[in-house]
């Protein structure tokens, strides 16, 4: 692979973006586009297996930025709560193996309403994961969604929280991930950014605009919304993080465009916007 631009030089796309391609087409659109990074996701992987995954990334040149996702601690019983647990320990050795020192944590619902007592299946998940992920040179990224999300994908909902949970721990075992989509709105969040200087592991970047009528696909390309997306990315740096940035929009239109299209116009919203 050719080397980036100096302004795409931490450019990455994560793999969601491009959901109707498979890992390799999406490796292949990296490699076209010069974009010099990439973020797997888990269910892209299991399609062709671990082995041939890591033979796509290696061949190509393309960087792993980070694996998406582990998490979802909570769960009704302990025996539920176990199985999570694995399933986690499963997503470390999956990051080590393709390469990237990065797992992001997409933390999980409450099974039931009981909010308070999932937050804390949450911290003691993290609590049995981290020496497991530690013995693998693994760094779990705790990424706070938005809290219209609590209900279905996370509990953890502010960056507060986020560093909170990650404070208990050294910065090379847990860290935050900043994603625009989730805390643009925190009237806490540079203060935030600023309290995570030293334990950011990921930066995404997408756009915010409305009406939403499709929870999970409610991003939209940088520049259509309304997230001061550069303000965002210059406290990051402020804070240390100098790392990869990851393009994650999950949208049906972009979806259903050509891949080497969407690839294109990242590139441009990304140097206008980021």
């Amino acid at each position: 692979m050719t080397e980036a631009s100096p302004l795409l030089k931490n450019l990455s796309l994560n793999q969601i973006t491009t959901e109707n391609w498979s890992l390799k087409e999406a490796v292949a659109g990296c490699v076209k586009a010069e974009i010099p990074w990439i973020s797997l996701w888990r269910h892209k992987i299991e399609e062709i297996g671990l082995a041939e995954s890591k033979k796509i990334i290696t061949d190509s040149g393309v960087k792993l930025s980070s694996l998406c996702r582990g998490g979802m601690f909570p769960a009704a019983t302990a025996e539920l709560r176990q199985k999570n647990l694995d399933d986690n320990r499963r997503a470390v050795e999956e990051a080590a193996e393709l390469g990237t020192d990065v797992l992001v944590l997409v933390c999980g619902p409450a099974p039931d309403r009981d909010i308070d007592t999932s937050r804390k299946w949450v911290e003691e998940g993290i609590e049995q994961l981290v020496p497991f992920a530690q013995s693998y040179g693994i760094k779990l990224g705790i990424e706070p969604l938005h809290p219209m999300y609590a209900a279905d994908r996370s509990v953890v909902v502010t960056l507060d929280q986020a560093n909170t949970m990650a404070e208990k721990y050294n910065a090379d075992q847990v860290g935050v991930v900043v994603d625009v989509f989730h805390v643009w709105w925190d009237p806490d969040l540079y203060n935030q950014i600023s309290r995570a200087k030293g334990r950011i592991l990921g930066f995404h970047v997408s756009d915010w605009a409305v009406p939403i009528t499709d929870t999970f696909k409610a991003r939209h390309m940088m520049g259509d919304g309304v997230i001061e997306i550069r303000r965002i990315r210059q406290a990051v740096e402020q804070a240390g993080y100098y790392g990869p940035i990851e393009v994650e929009i999950m949208n049906q239109a972009l979806w259903d465009q050509p891949g080497d299209d969407v690839l294109s116009l990242i590139k441009n919203r990304y140097v206008e916007y980021v």
